[in-house]
């Protein structure tokens, strides 16, 4: 294997971590998936914006997972509990302390 054909492998695993959702607009916004944690029965995401605005620069997103009705397809939620979305938050922070550096305000 040379050097170009282990680049393409790098990027192919980049790109099985994206995720490409739509907006409240219909637009088609891109993520970084980050994590999958369970909590109380129920799966949730957490995602990164690819494409963020300055003012929401390093924010992630946490979505509930939904099963579509089929094996193959899944469809996320928001979540409106904001205990829910901070016990979440602060599992992934645990687990991801030393790969991240998160930042209180």
């Amino acid at each position: 294997m040379d050097e170009n054909e282990l680049d393409d492998v790098e990027m192919d695993e980049e790109l099985d971590n994206i995720i490409v959702l739509n907006d409240e607009n219909g637009e088609e916004v891109e993520f970084e998936f980050l994590d999958l944690i369970d909590y109380e029965g129920e799966e949730y995401v957490v995602l990164l914006p690819i494409e963020e605005e300055e003012e929401d620069a390093g924010e992630v997103v946490i979505l509930r997972v939904e099963d579509a009705g089929s094996e193959d397809e899944e469809s996320y939620v928001s979540v409106e509990d904001d205990e829910t979305l901070n016990k979440i938050f602060e599992i992934f922070k645990e687990k991801f302390k030393d790969d991240f550096n998160f930042i209180d305000e």
